[in-house]
Order: structure tokens, then sequence, then C-alpha cells
């Protein structure tokens, strides 16, 4: 990749979506830069052009001239045009699809669920929605255990086939946010200690040095306000 241009990556500390795609760059030895974004700069130009939906991620690619935005998207793009080898990715049914099947579900099932619980826990302006709170409490309970489950019948360490691919690695950054969503019902470790196969799975993946690269930078734009 010494001579890929770097990708322009629109990012948030706190977001989790981003840090998917870093861990994907960074897993597929990818140049690019990050530009942390300001909430009060998403709904402006020139950013609304890049993403009209005013969310990051989205990136800009000087390789091939394409701006994307959704982190799915995104994901999928990386894969089919950086992944040559196919080393975290199927070209042939079914992991191909299962592969897709599972970044949907993390896209449609995981980030809004918990999503909507930081949401509740630190914007919302009423508090205290005892039913709102266990709504969401209980959905992030369910995913991960569906995850769980499957992983056992899978009888792999992988969600598809025999390797890492990107719909494992999709998953990890929202798991970040459960101490500081979850931290009154029962945080990570509960989450670990009720779905061990999930537990061990995610130990797995952020034990990666790609994925710990994503989650020191996070820490860093953490600690720097952004």
């Amino acid at each position: 990749m010494s001579s890929t241009k770097p990708i322009k990556l629109y990012s948030h500390a706190g977001g989790p979506n981003p840090w998917k795609v870093a861990i994907m760059l960074n897993e597929l030895d990818i140049p690019y830069e990050t530009e942390l974004m300001d909430f009060t700069k998403l709904h402006q130009e020139p950013f609304e052009t890049t993403n009209p939906n005013g969310r990051v991620p989205a990136i800009e690619d000087p390789n091939t001239g394409i701006t994307l935005f959704e982190s799915g998207a995104i994901l999928e793009y990386l894969e089919e045009t950086y992944d040559k080898s196919n080393k975290f990715r199927y070209t042939s049914s079914p992991d191909k699809f299962l592969s897709q099947s599972w970044l949907h579900f993390q896209t449609s099932g995981q980030g809004p669920y918990f999503g909507q619980r930081a949401w509740f826990i630190f914007y919302h302006q009423e508090k205290g929605l005892t039913s709102v709170l266990d709504r969401y409490a209980n959905e992030i309970r369910r995913v991960t255990g569906v995850l769980d489950a499957h992983l056992k019948k899978q009888g792999t360490q992988n969600l598809v086939g025999d390797k890492v691919t990107y719909a494992d690695l999709a998953w990890v950054p929202w798991y970040w946010l459960i101490p500081a969503i979850m931290g009154e019902e029962g945080g990570m470790e509960d989450l670990q200690k009720k779905f061990p196969t999930f537990a061990a799975w995610f130990d797995r993946l952020s034990a990666r040095p790609a994925v710990k690269k994503a989650r020191e930078d996070r820490d860093k734009a953490m600690k720097g306000g952004h």
C-alpha cells in the first residue's frame, strides 16, 4: 500500500461507528488521515455534501475519487476495493452473503439499540425514564445473546467460516460504550459472565493490533475533548 494515497476519514471521538472504519483501515494497512468533527459542523456545508445525513463516518478516497458515507457501506467498499487477498472477506456463497447478514444485523440491531441507550443516558433532557432505559438494556442483552448462541452453534471462533472477517470486527466499538451506558444495569463484566462464548470472541478481537490501535486513538481523541 506504499503507493496508496491516504484516505480521509471523518470521525468523532465518542461515536463508535467511525472506529469500525478505523479498525478496517488498520487491518488492511491502508494509510488514512482522521478529521475529528464537531457535532455543530455536521449539518453544515461543506460536510453536508459529503454526507447528506449529517453523520460520521464518511470517507474521501483520493485513489478512486469516491466519497462515501454509512459505516456498513464503507466497510464493504474497503473490502471490495483494497482486500485483494480476501483476508477479511469471502467471495462465494454462502459465506459472502452470511457475512453481509451479520454486518447488516450489526448496523440495524446493535448500533441503534446501543445508541438509543446512550442517548437517554447522556443527552435526553428528561431523566429517569426507567421503562425506556430498561427497553434498551434488554435489547443490548438480547443482541449479545444472539451473538453468543450463534458462536456456540457455529462451533468456530468467528461469526462466519474459519476466519475473522469485517463482519466480526464491525461489532467491536459499540461494546466500548458498555461501561458508560450500562453501569447501573451491569456492565461489560456482567455481559461477559452471562455470555462466555461471546466474551471469548470479543476478547480475541480486542487483542488484535489493529483493534488496539483504534482503541488507543479513540482514547487519545476522547482526552482531547473532541
